[in-house]
Order: C-alpha cells, then structure tokens, then sequence
C-alpha cells in the first residue's frame, strides 16, 4: 500500500459514491438507492444498486460490487494506488509521503515508463512523417485530402522502413528490453533479434480519454500484409474499452454519437465538423464499448461499410448497443462504401442529411433479412413473414411491440392484426421456454456462486450493517469465529469491532481487501436480498432461524476438528442448549 489507512478512509469518505458514479452511470433514486443499468455486463433491466448510506455499490446481475475505490480500479482499469490517487485528486487532496512496497512501486513505475514510451514514439513517428523519409507517407495522406492542421490534431505520423527503427531510437533514450518488450511496439526474437512491431506505415495514435497515447494502428505503405496493424493489449491498453477519436469527445452528446469502422472513417467526420465520430479499435465491437457510449449518449449511427463485411458487422453491434439502453439508426452510405468516400464524393451537408434520414435499427435488420427471400414468390414471401414476426419478439415492453408491428404492416401491405396474430403465435410456442430457461440459467449461477450456508452467512452481516440494533442481540450466541470460513470471518471480525464503537461503515470494510475480486465478494456480503419481513413476530422468527442455522453449522465443525473429550462435552452441551434458543427484538 502506497498511503496509511487514515489517509485512505479520508480520501473515501470524501467522494461520495453516487456522485463518482453518476459520472459514468445513469443512475436513478430508488427508495433509499440509486439504480441504473450494470457498466460491467449487458442488461436491459437495472440491477445495478449504489447505496449513498452505506457507500457501495453492487451489481445483483453479475456480482460486481465494491465502494468506490473498487469502481474506479474496475472501470477505469486502474490499479489501488492509481484510482485513490485519482479520487485524492477529485477531493482536492494533497498526497502525502509515499509509503509503497516494492512491489506497488514495480507496477506503478512500469505503467509510467510504458506510457512515457509511447508518447516519445507517437512524437518520433510524427517528426518522421514531415522528414525525407515519411514522404511517401505525407503525400498518401495529403492525398486523402486531410489538412495539415487535421494531420496535427490526430498526431499522425510515420514509422520508417527500417525495421529497427523506433527500437534504436528507445535504446538511445535509455530504456532497457525489459521494458520495451512490455510495450507492444516491438518483437523479441530468438534468432532474427529485435525488431518494430510497426515499420513502413502511416501510424494513428490511439488515446485514452486524457489524452495520453496508449496504444497505435498503422496502415502499411504498399502491398505489405496486413493492411492494417493494431498494438496488441497491454497494461495500459484495453482495445475492449476504448473508442478511437473519444478523447476528442467532451460531454453529453444531445445529438448522438456515430460509430466507423476504421481511422480514416473518423479523421474524415472531424475534419467535415462531425466530432462526435468514433471507432472500434481493429476488432469486433463489444459490450463494454456499449457501456462506454451509453455515458455520452442515448443515441448512436452506425455508419458501417456498405459492403457484405460491414453489413454483418452492424447486424452484431445492433443487439449489445440496444441491451446497453441505446437508441440504435443506421447510415445509408450508398452508392459510396464508406463516410470517407460519402464526403468526398458529396458533401458534409448530403451526410448530415443521411443522418437525419438513419433507418431505425430494426427494419435495417428487416431490410437485410429480406435479401435472403424472392419476394414475388408466395412460399417465400410467407417464410419472411414468419421471421419478420419472430424478430418482433425481441421487444418486451408491450407497447413498442405493437408500434413495430403496426409500422412493419403499413411498411409490407398486410393487415396489421393478421401479423399480430402471428406473432402471438410465435410468442406463445417460444417465450414460455425461453422464459423457463433463462429462469434456470440464472437460478445455477446463484447457486454456484453461494451455498446455503454461505447464504446465511451473508444474510446475518447484512442486517447487522443496516440495523446496528441488532448486534448485542446477535454478539450472545454469534461471535467472528462462528463464521466458517472466509472472507465471512473477516468481515464479521470487522463489522463487530466497528458496532463496538456504536458507528457502521461497510465501504471501510471494503478498503480492508487488495483485489477488486475480493472487494466484490465482500460488497456483496453486504447487499444480500431477502425477502422484506415487516411484522414483528416475522422479524424474530427469521433472525432466530437464521442465528440458530450458522450456530449449528459452526459447531458441528468444531466437534469435527476436536479430539478432548471435556471439550465435546461442552459443545454437546450448546447445541442442547441452542434448541431453546429464542433472540427477542427490541420492540418498535
């Protein structure tokens, strides 16, 4: 640990965790809560909780949870130190004297060095691109029709043909190949050496939303394979988490953000006034890229290549960004493949107009599907009904059901209670099923995450944390080490030494546990749901039961790993003694 723990619970209790989140999630008041949809997994209904008095959060969805220290470590891909740093920074909190442990001091120096790195080679690569040898590079660029100042704000460069280039270049600054190997940018060989992982191509710097370099594409210069070349992942690059050209993206975009496939996509929008474009970085949009947009938008463009490839990728992006609670259009591009070639060939004022007119996400995916059918022929003409009819069950809410059904019969000429119909067909022979098996689905998760006792477990250090009228009730017959196993044990050990002192803080419990795995497991020891049991006699009946069941659990372990007989005695005794057991609660 970098920081005393003084410093540490300073730092927490003064960033409070709705605001922190509410920088990231949508969140909504919720009785004493706040909920929104989970940026750690895809969901269409919120079951992401954030809790202002006990100063946590925990998804019941996935299981994510944590105080806020936790969220930042997971969102923003941060290690302890870097996301208490970074909440200091947000409280206006000068850190003191470091404290770190060689190994904390490893990590952090590593990130430092690789992040140095590369914003020296996006800046060689730049100066490489107006010298002699990024001619080539510069005129392809030019010719693109990119402005010099466009050209400068995106930091493009060139990485020269010398294969070794960029690495000479590091060894002269200093850096050893223990680092460099760590970067990404090179390729340690047994027998060929060391060599740039980019050479001969125009490089696109990649940048996360700070603006700090930390990762690059390049486009070769010729007919080198591939075409187009990726930093690999690193320890500070997560290709699944960023977007190319959201640096340049500030705020919440009212009009929608617009989604490319490539670079050039992206340079092209900007530098036609569309700065609300970005891209995914060389692979396949995902779920955690959704999440990201959801923070800056309620809608998004797809504004994929026309061709049979970006055709297919918009089909798979469509799903992730509707369950991330985004309103999803697409960009007709013809008769141009891509925005590149649309503004050159037209105008940025023929795109915004192509904006404005985006086809609604579901009859692009109709209009797609009926590629597939001979529309004059009967036969087929009824195979594309029945699909048409089962894609309409993907809209749960009722209402908008309807909406769709109603618009695609005005759109194909039927009567619009003859497609309904078939859709309740459809409805009625696949949702039961569906229903049951996601049911099921979810019912083995639960149970693989948590056993019976576990549960109990969890259930008693959860009412003693919202009810701190409970533990001198509880402390008589339950003490720490009655717990099993951990983290349980460690948990309750903390939890009774805070209500010794009359004061609960789960979230300064949490601070207690390294790992954002454990830190989750121990938020979610803390936002156990059970069912709420207002009637006194109910409340008593449950406590007791709950009490009595990890009490026998506890000491039936004990008479497992002891071998004095006097001792199984007394055990035998307290279970005697723990059938009469009967806990009264203060009455209210």
């Amino acid at each position: 640990m970098y920081y005393s723990e003084e410093f540490i619970e300073e730092v927490r209790q003064r960033n409070d965790i709705v605001d922190v989140i509410s920088g990231y999630v949508n969140l909504k008041k919720s009785g004493s809560n706040f909920t929104g949809l989970c940026p750690f997994h895809n969901e269409k209904t919120p079951s992401f909780s954030v809790s202002g008095g006990k100063q946590m959060y925990y998804c019941f969805g996935c299981g994510a949870g944590g105080n806020v220290f936790t969220f930042l470590m997971e969102y923003e891909n941060l290690t302890f130190p870097e996301a208490l740093e970074q909440l200091a920074g947000r409280a206006g909190m000068a850190l003191p004297e470091k404290n770190n442990s060689e190994e904390d001091r490893r990590r952090r120096n590593t990130r430092e060095r690789i992040l140095e790195i590369y914003k020296l080679a996006a800046n060689y690569f730049y100066a490489k691109l107006s010298s002699g040898r990024g001619e080539e590079a510069k005129k392809y660029l030019l010719q693109r029709d990119l402005s010099e100042e466009t050209i400068r704000r995106f930091g493009l460069g060139y990485s020269d043909k010398f294969s070794d280039d960029l690495y000479q270049y590091m060894k002269k600054k200093g850096f050893d190949d223990t680092i460099l190997n760590q970067t990404g940018l090179f390729t340690f060989h047994e027998k060929k050496g060391v060599y740039d992982k980019f050479w001969n191509r125009v490089m696109y710097p990649i940048m996360d939303r700070s603006g700090k370099v930390i990762a690059f594409g390049g486009r070769v210069m010729g007919d080198g394979k591939p075409k187009y070349l990726n930093s690999p992942e690193t320890m500070v690059f997560d290709k699944s988490r960023n977007l190319y050209g959201l640096n340049f993206v500030h705020g919440r975009q009212d009009q929608g953000m617009i989604i490319c496939e490539g670079y050039m996509d992206v340079i092209a929008l900007h530098q036609a006034g569309f700065t609300n474009a970005v891209a995914s970085l060389g692979t396949a949009f995902t779920s955690q890229q959704s999440s990201l947009l959801k923070r800056y938008t309620d809608t998004v463009y797809l504004c994929y290549d026309s061709d049979g490839a970006g055709v297919k990728a918009a089909l798979r992006a469509i799903p992730m960004l509707k369950e991330a609670g985004l309103t999803v259009r697409v960009i007709d591009m013809q008769p141009y493949k891509d925005p590149d070639e649309f503004i050159k060939g037209l105008s940025a004022e023929e795109f915004q107009e192509r904006v404005q007119s985006a086809q609604n996400s579901f009859f692009y995916e109709i209009s797609v599907m009926q590629r597939e059918y001979d529309m004059g022929d009967p036969e087929e003409k009824t195979k594309f009904m029945n699909e048409a009819a089962k894609k309409c069950l993907t809209f749960e809410n009722e209402i908008e059901r309807n909406n769709y059904i109603e618009a695609f019969s005005r759109e194909y000429g039927i009567r619009s209670e003859d497609f309904r119909q078939l859709v309740k067909h459809y409805a009625a022979a696949a949702v039961g099923i569906q229903y049951e098996k996601i049911k099921s689905e979810r019912q083995k998760k639960r149970d693989s995450r948590e056993d019976g006792i576990g549960r109990i477990q969890a259930i008693l250090l959860t009412w003693i944390s919202e009810d701190l009228s409970l533990y001198p009730i509880v402390r008589e017959t339950i003490l720490p080490e009655d717990f099993l196993d951990e983290p349980y044990r460690e948990v309750a050990k903390l939890l009774y030494e805070q209500a010794e002192t009359g004061s609960m803080s789960p979230a300064k419990i949490i601070s207690r546990f390294d790992s954002k795995e454990e830190q989750s497991v121990v938020a979610g020891l803390f936002n156990r749901q059970v069912k709420e049991v207002r009637e006194h006699t109910e409340r008593e009946k449950a406590l007791n039961e709950v009490v009595k069941t990890l009490k026998k659990a506890s000491l039936e372990k004990q008479s497992r790993e002891i071998t004095d007989l006097s001792q199984l005695q007394a055990l035998i005794a307290e279970k005697k003694k723990l059938e009469h057991l009967s806990l009264r609660l203060p009455v209210q």
